[in-house]
C-alpha cells in the first residue's frame, strides 16, 4: 500500500507573505449551526479546504441538507432534511460533529448523534455538553456509542460550565437559540470562534450577546423568525501561529496577512521574550498582518503554561514547544489543557532535541541545532510542530502522519514553498512490516 509523506530538506531561511486561510475551528461549528435554519442558504466565505470539512460535509449531506463547496465559498441549504441521525463511521472523524447535536436538537427536538472522534489528546468527556442539554429540558441517554437526546420543548435557563469547553459551549448556544426564554451561560469558553459562531447565529437571526466573555445570554426566537446569510468566517489563529514560529525557528523574515492581533497576543508576547522583532501593520477591515523577523538572531529560552482563552493556546502548545528545542537556555512548559499533549516530544527527541517530559510539565533544554530524519505526528498540532521543526533541521526529514495534518492546513506544502522551504509531497511504498512497527 501507499502512504504520503513530507520530504523536507532544511536549515533554510523562510521569507515572503502567506495568506492565512479560514478558522477550521469556527467553520465547523457554524457548518453545524447552518442546519438550524428551517429555510433559505447559509453561505459560508473563507472556508479552507480540508479533510474535517469534506467531513462535515459528508455529515450534512446525510442529514439531507444540499451542500455546494465551491473554492472558499461554502453553501448550505438545510430546508429539506430528512434525517437526524450522526452515525458512527462519520462521527469518528472529527469531533466537531458532535456540535450537530444542539442544533438538531434545536431543530427537531430530538437527535441521534455518535460519541466523536478526531484527535487523541486524553480525556476529552461530553459529560458538560449533556449536563447543558439536559437543564435545557433534553432527555439523554446513552447507548452502543451513540447519544439519543429528546425534547418535548427547550426551555431556557442559566447553566454554570465547571469548564469554559469550547464544545459545550458551542452545543448549549445552538440548542438555546430555538428555547423558549433567555439561557445564560456562565463561565463560557471565550475563543475568537466561540465569538465567531454568536456572529454567525446572529446573522440567520438568532438572539446571542456576551460571546468573548465568561457570559453569554442567549434569547430563544423561533423558526419562523430566521432567515439566510451570507457569512465571513474569520482567519485560523492556529494556522497563523504556526506559521510565525515556523519563521522564528528557520531564523527568517515572513509576513502573516489578514488576521486579528487580538487572537494572537499571548503567541505575541512569548514570541518578544525569545527575542524576534514583531511589526503590526494595519489591513482590510479590522485586520492586520505581522511581520515576524528573526534573522541574526540568537533566540533564547521562556516558559509557557498553557491556559483558556485569551491564556496561551494548547493548540500552540506542540508547534512553540519546537521552537524552544533551539533557543538557548532551559524552558519550561506547562500543559495544563489535555493530558496527552507531549507526543512530539518522543519524535522531536530523534531530531536531536533534549527535552524531558514529567506528567503536564516539560523541561526543554535548547540546542545549536536539530538534525534531519524520519519522523511520524500522532495528532494534528503535533505533526505541524514536525513540520516545522523540519524546516530549521540540518539535512533532510521525512515526516508521515499527513492524515492528521490534512485535518487543519490547506494547501501547507504550497504555502511553504512561497516562502523558499524546500519542502514536497511523496508516496511511499509501506510494507506490512512497517504498518507493524508503526502500530507499536
Amino acid at each position: 500500500m501507499f502512504e504520503e509523506k513530507l520530504r523536507i530538506k532544511g536549515a533554510k531561511s523562510l521569507g515572503g507573505e502567506v495568506k492565512i486561510s479560514g478558522a477550521k475551528n469556527a467553520v465547523l461549528k457554524e457548518m453545524a449551526a447552518a442546519l438550524i435554519l428551517p429555510k433559505g442558504k447559509s453561505i459560508l466565505r473563507n472556508v479552507p479546504d480540508l479533510s474535517d470539512v469534506n467531513s462535515m460535509i459528508e455529515i450534512m449531506s446525510l442529514l439531507g441538507a444540499d451542500v455546494d463547496y465551491n473554492g472558499s465559498v461554502l453553501e448550505i441549504d438545510s430546508t429539506h432534511l430528512s434525517s437526524d441521525l450522526v452515525p458512527i463511521e462519520l462521527a469518528r472523524k472529527l469531533r466537531a460533529s458532535f456540535v450537530c447535536l444542539g442544533a438538531l436538537v434545536a431543530r427537531f427536538k430530538k437527535a441521534q448523534v455518535a460519541l466523536p472522534g478526531g484527535c487523541d489528546l486524553g480525556a476529552r468527556k461530553v459529560d458538560l455538553h449533556l449536563k447543558g442539554l439536559r437543564a435545557l429540558g433534553v432527555t439523554i441517554r446513552e447507548e452502543q456509542g451513540y447519544i439519543f437526546a429528546e425534547a418535548e420543548k427547550l426551555i431556557g435557563t442559566k447553566i454554570y460550565l465547571d469548564l469554559p469547553s469550547n464544545g459545550a459551549t458551542e452545543n448549549i448556544m445552538l440548542a438555546a437559540c430555538l428555547a423558549e426564554g433567555e439561557t445564560i451561560i456562565e463561565n463560557a469558553a471565550r475563543d475568537p470562534e466561540i465569538v465567531d459562531l454568536a456572529n454567525f447565529l446572529n446573522s440567520i437571526g438568532c438572539k446571542v450577546s456576551g460571546a468573548g466573555s465568561s457570559n453569554i445570554q442567549i434569547q430563544g426566537v423561533t423558526l419562523e423568525d430566521l432567515h439566510e446569510t451570507d457569512f465571513d468566517c474569520l482567519p485560523d489563529r492556529i494556522e497563523a501561529a504556526t506559521y510565525l514560529i515556523a519563521a522564528a525557528m528557520t531564523k527568517g523574515k515572513v509576513r502573516v496577512n489578514a488576521v486579528l492581533e487580538e487572537d494572537l497576543q499571548a503567541l505575541l508576547s512569548k514570541l518578544e521574550d525569545t527575542g524576534v522583532d514583531i511589526q503590526i501593520f494595519n489591513a482590510e477591515k479590522n485586520l492586520v498582518d505581522i511581520l515576524i523577523n528573526a534573522e541574526n538572531k540568537d533566540l533564547g529560552a521562556t516558559d509557557v503554561k498553557t491556559m483558556w482563552y485569551p491564556g496561551f493556546s494548547t493548540d500552540i502548545q506542540p508547534i512553540f514547544s519546537a521552537l524552544l528545542c533551539v533557543c538557548k537556555g532551559t524552558s519550561t512548559v506547562v500543559e495544563n489543557i489535555y493530558n496527552s499533549r507531549f507526543q512530539h516530544i518522543e519524535e522531536l527527541h530523534k531530531m536531536g532535541a533534549k527535552a524531558d517530559v514529567n506528567g503536564e510539565v516539560a523541561v526543554i533544554n535548547g540546542v545549536e541545532s536539530l538534525s534531519g530524519t524520519q519522523v511520524e505526528g500522532r495528532d494534528l498540532r503535533a505533526t505541524a510542530a514536525l513540520v516545522v521543526a523540519a524546516l530549521a533541521a540540518e539535512g533532510v526529514s521525512e515526516v508521515r502522519g499527513l492524515k492528521h495534518l490534512d485535518r487543519g492546513y490547506e494547501h501547507i506544502v504550497e504555502k511553504f514553498k512561497a516562502l523558499g522551504a524546500d519542502i514536497e509531497r511523496v508516496s511511499d511504498i509501506v510494507t506490512e512490516t512497517d504498518e507493524a512497527v508503526a502500530a507499536k
